[in-house]
């Protein structure tokens, strides 16, 4: 395994410090203020390779081993369930040209006697980045590159990526950590433009008394989800996440994935970073090769206030896709 370089660690570490530290570019006026600095991702050779290697296509899911399936199961002691994922419904809020919709045929009659009648139907949609949905990295890109410094023309085909579709992530059984920051605020629902910050973070976690481990799938509630199917248009507008520099903070921990009861994961618009198109995306995708999981159902389990579960996922085999919807589960 190959280390991240000293200089990357570094780099990474000030994120929010302020200045012309790798990934952050400032101009002479701006190097005056700590309060918007320009956002610009780090260069191919600060990045890559990975920590796994110039050949690995896998990132964070290396983690994924027995030991750590393992201990995720001993987390589960009475058995309940709580369901992550949203209903896939053609009253959920879209963006763009994505949509899903829902044809029912009609019911045809089997000739034999005992009258057997089937039903199915047909579903139009664009099934990678609709509801609840895991993205792979080839869903973002840096310039020209995906992960690993990877020329997406070089794996990409009429018919999806030849390399790292979401086909290739597999099951995720792992331990998960909600991070109920709307809870530490004492709202249900966080301003619709609020970033939250490391401070944020290590406030909620010390309340809720557990800390993050590596491997862990960390999940952000922001109560934003409580939008869903009700107000689309505020929804998809903008909304609350984690900043840059939280969410600098928590790769360095080296989740398995993170997510959030919102649809990018992070505070769209960027706040601290303004001139930025979801820097968290490419964060997170591009440089570390971590998967992000958006639009949760996070409600029910803030309201029970569980802040350690086994969290299982996996994604559907679409071959080369760039996401999946899904449905996570939380088992404690």
């Amino acid at each position: 395994m190959k280390s991240l370089s000293r200089r990357f660690l570094l780099g990474a570490a000030c994120l929010g410090c302020g200045g012309a530290h790798l990934g952050l570019r400032a101009t002479p006026a701006q190097a005056q203020s700590t309060s918007s600095p320009r956002w610009s991702p780090p260069a191919s050779g600060e990045r890559c390779p990975s920590r796994w290697g110039p050949q690995d296509r896998r990132g964070s899911m290396n983690l994924m081993t027995p030991e750590r399936a393992k201990r995720a199961a001993g987390l589960v002691r009475n058995g309940t369930m709580v369901e992550l994922g949203h209903t896939l419904a053609q009253t959920m809020p879209f963006f763009g040209t994505r949509r899903f919709d829902v044809h029912l045929k009609r019911t045809f009659m089997n000739p034999q006697a005992n009258r057997r009648g089937s039903n199915e139907e047909l579903v139009v949609s664009e099934i990678g980045q609709v509801g609840t949905q895991l993205d792979a990295f080839p869903h973002q890109t840096i310039g020209d590159e995906v992960y690993n410094c990877v020329k997406y023309e070089d794996i990409a085909g009429r018919d999806g990526f030849r390399e790292m579709g979401v086909d290739r992530v597999g099951t995720i059984f792992t331990r998960g950590v909600l991070i109920d920051v709307a809870g530490l605020k004492g709202v249900q629902t966080l301003p619709d433009d609020y970033e939250i910050t490391v401070a944020d973070l290590e406030q909620a976690l010390q309340r809720q008394g557990v800390a993050l481990e590596e491997g862990d799938a960390v999940i952000i509630h922001t109560g934003w989800g409580l939008l869903w199917g009700r107000e689309n248009a505020r929804y998809v507008a903008g909304c609350p996440g984690i900043g840059v520099a939280a969410a600098q903070w928590i790769l360095q921990r080296n989740p398995m994935l993170m997510g959030s009861d919102n649809w990018p994961v992070e505070c769209a618009p960027s706040k601290t970073m303004p001139d930025a198109s979801l820097p968290v995306h490419q964060l997170a995708l591009v440089v570390h090769g971590v998967h992000l999981l958006e639009n949760m159902k996070l409600d029910e389990l803030a309201r029970r206030g569980q802040s350690e579960f086994a969290f299982m996922l996996q994604p559907l085999k679409i071959s080369g896709g760039t996401g999946s919807t899904v449905a996570p589960t939380a088992m404690f």
